[in-house]
C-alpha cells in the first residue's frame, strides 16, 4: 500500500494544491494534472540542468524511488480517485464548487483553514512542489497542457550505474 492508496492523504494534497492555486479554483482536469505533477514532480523537471530540479531535490524529491507502476498508470489511477475525492471533499464544506463556462473548485474559509494547518515535512516539500508546479503550467492552454502530459507521463530513462 501507498500514501496515495489512503483517502485522507489524496485529499490533503488536493486542499494543498488549491490553496497554492488561489482564489478563482480550478477546474478538475487542471486540479488533477496539478496534484499529479506535484506529487511526481522530477516527471516535469527532468533535465540536470532543470532550474527547479535542485529545490525539487532539495525538497525531497528522488526520481529513483521504486514504483510498480509506470507513472501513466499512477496518473490514470489518481484520476479515478479524483472525482470522489472531490465530492467528499465539498461534502465535508472544504471546498466549493463554482459553475462559470467551467466547473471549477476553490476552497472554502474552512477549507482554507484546513490546508494551513498541515505542518508535515512532506506537506512543506509538496507545497514547494505544488508552487513550481502551478508557475510552470498556468499559462498553458487545456491543449497544451494534455500535449505536455503525454511527455511527461513517459518513463524517465535510468542512467547507466557505474
Amino acid at each position: 500500500m501507498t500514501p496515495e492508496d489512503l483517502t485522507a492523504f489524496r485529499q490533503a494534497r488536493l486542499l494543498l494544491v488549491l490553496q497554492a492555486a488561489g482564489g478563482d479554483g480550478l477546474d478538475a482536469e487542471r486540479l488533477g494534472v496539478y496534484e499529479f505533477l506535484a506529487g511526481h514532480p522530477l516527471l516535469l523537471a527532468r533535465g540536470d540542468d532543470d532550474p527547479d530540479r535542485l529545490a525539487l531535490r532539495l525538497a525531497g524529491f528522488d526520481e529513483r524511488g521504486t514504483a510498480y507502476e509506470s507513472p501513466a498508470q499512477r496518473f490514470v489511477t489518481a484520476q479515478l480517485h479524483l472525482g470522489r475525492d472531490l465530492g467528499a471533499l465539498v461534502g465535508r464544506g472544504l471546498v466549493a464548487v463554482a459553475a462559470g463556462g467551467r466547473v471549477t473548485y476553490r476552497l472554502t474559509d474552512e477549507g482554507a483553514t484546513m490546508a494551513s494547518r498541515f505542518t508535515a515535512m512532506y506537506a512543506q516539500s509538496y507545497i514547494t512542489a505544488v508552487r513550481i508546479v502551478i508557475r510552470r503550467l498556468r499559462r498553458l492552454s487545456g491543449r497544451k497542457l494534455r500535449e505536455g502530459l503525454r511527455t511527461w507521463l513517459l518513463p524517465v530513462p535510468v542512467k547507466d550505474v557505474p
